[in-house]
């Protein structure tokens, strides 16, 4: 199934939030960290009443992402969980077209705050730009066959790559007069991304317990043991500095899939007893309180690309 999806900013006529023809609305809702589109909750209110689908979007000013990324938060706080959010990486007006590292920033530290990954809205010819989200955020592509003004959807063309995503959430093929996407999923799937993985923490909470699976585990003593899991761990004590333009997960596992105790941006200190190679990364071990241990991936095993600086 697909649905019929227009996006509106401030200059968009306040009709089309309700276009009897579509099926979802995005709103802008914020840009940079001093803009709040004037008319966001006018036309989100409107799309509601009319029984559309939900969604808001930030525009990238290239300003540091993770304060962007409060600013969005912040403004649309009161549509979380019922709107799908976004994040719109343009070239105009925006400070950091190019690199490769801004969005991924901003993704996580939303993500970290609401536990909703945004889409990612941008021109096909710049997905390299965003290809280190592939692996959390749906794709919004945009590329126009034409300039119809028309829900007509034409053939995709072959010169539009996506890769690595193997999927694309949605695609925006004219922006004649009004802009006009088709999505790739139903309202349940719409009302999933919106909703996220619902693994957002209070403040203040109770110490988890380590992923057993993942818990190294000592089965020797000495300088090199092995775990449970048969991951062998070499004692090394040092401190690990997370790189400018870097976000890296702490975790409760030495797994890509283990739960996130923080995210860890560029400046942040690790302070390590042991290190392992496996599951592709090089993954250092962080002692905790109460004789548990925090797990953070500091290089890629297979490239030998060091995420930071050892001490």
């Amino acid at each position: 199934m697909t649905l019929k999806v227009v996006d509106v900013y401030s200059g968009s006529p306040r009709s089309y939030a309700q276009t009897s023809d579509a099926d979802a609305v995005i709103v802008k809702a914020t840009q940079g960290t001093g803009y709040v589109n004037p008319y966001c909750d006018t036309d989100y209110q409107a799309a509601k009443n009319a029984g559309k689908l939900l969604g808001v979007y930030h525009y990238a000013a290239g300003g540091d992402p993770v304060e962007e990324a409060k600013y969005f938060i912040a403004n649309v706080k009161n549509y979380i969980g019922e709107a799908i959010l976004g994040l719109d990486w343009e070239s105009g007006q925006n400070a950091s077209w190019g690199n490769t590292n801004w969005c991924r920033m901003f993704v996580d530290y939303v993500h970290s705050q609401t536990g909703v990954y945004p889409i990612i809205y941008v021109q096909f010819s710049a997905v390299w730009q965003v290809a280190n989200c592939s692996n959390s955020c749906g794709l919004w592509g945009a590329g126009y066959p034409t300039y119809a003004n028309s829900w007509a959807v034409p053939a995709f063309l072959s010169s539009y790559k996506f890769a690595p995503w193997s999927n694309l959430t949605g695609w925006q093929f004219t922006g004649n007069t009004m802009d006009r996407s088709e999505f790739y999923l139903d309202a349940d799937g719409w009302h999933k991304l919106a909703k996220g993985d619902g693994t957002v923490q209070p403040t203040t909470q109770p110490q988890p317990q380590q992923d057993k699976k993942a818990a190294a585990e000592s089965t020797s003593a000495g300088t090199t043991w092995r775990d449970s899991l048969g991951v062998t761990w070499h004692a090394e004590n040092g401190k690990f500095t997370v790189g400018s333009g870097y976000v890296l997960h702490l975790r409760w596992g030495a797994t890509p899939y283990s739960s996130v105790i923080a995210v860890l941006y560029g400046g942040s200190v690790v302070k390590y007893d042991a290190w392992a190679r496996t599951n592709g990364f090089v993954y250092l071990r962080q002692p905790r309180a109460n004789g548990q241990y925090g797990y953070v991936a500091c290089r890629d095993a297979r490239t030998n690309e060091a995420y930071g600086l050892f001490e």
